[in-house]
C-alpha cells in the first residue's frame, strides 16, 4: 500500500504519523474477520476460552480509549473510576493468563514417575547381595569367594 503524505502535519512528526498509519493497517487486518462477518458467526468457531479472551481484550480496548478521551479533555484520570475499571480488567486478564498457562503445563505421567522413583529407591535385597560380594572380594584379595 502506498503511504499517504499528510500536508497538514509538520515534517518532523511525519515518520510517527506513517508508523501510526501502518499500525492501524495492521490492526485492521487482524480485525478483518470481525469486521466482515457477523460476530455470532465468528464466535461459533471459537472455544469458550477464546471467546473470553476476545471479550476481555475488547473491554480493555474500549476502556483504554475512554481513558485517553478523558485525558484529552483535561479530566484528572488518577481519581476517576475508569482507573479502577482498567485495574479490574487487568486482574481478569492475569487470571486468564494463569488458566492458559495451567493448560500448557506439563502433565504428570504417573506410571513413568512410579518407575523413576522405584529405580532410584534403595532395595534391601539388592543392597545385601552387593555388600556380600564386596566383603568376599575384600577378604580374598580381590577374588570373589565362591562358596
Amino acid at each position: 500500500m502506498a503511504e499517504k503524505k499528510s500536508k497538514s502535519c509538520p515534517p518532523e512528526i511525519q515518520p510517527s504519523v506513517d508508523r501510526l498509519r501502518k499500525s492501524l493497517d495492521d490492526v485492521e487486518k487482524i480485525l478483518e474477520p470481525f469486521l466482515n462477518g457477523s460476530i455470532l458467526d465468528v464466535q461459533d468457531k471459537m472455544t469458550c476460552l477464546e471467546k473470553a479472551k476476545v471479550e476481555l481484550v475488547s473491554l480493555y480496548a474500549i476502556n483504554s480509549l475512554f481513558w485517553m478521551y478523558l485525558c484529552t479533555q483535561g479530566v484528572d484520570t488518577k481519581e476517576h473510576p475508569i482507573k479502577h475499571e482498567l485495574a479490574r480488567i487487568q486482574q481478569y486478564m492475569r487470571r486468564m493468563k494463569q488458566i492458559t498457562d495451567r493448560e500448557k503445563a506439563a502433565k504428570l505421567d504417573k506410571s513413568a514417575a512410579k518407575r523413576f522413583i522405584n529405580s532410584a529407591l534403595w532395595d534391601r535385597n539388592q543392597k545385601g547381595e552387593t555388600s556380600k560380594k564386596r566383603k568376599a572380594t575384600s577378604d580374598d584379595g580381590g577374588v570373589p569367594n565362591k562358596k
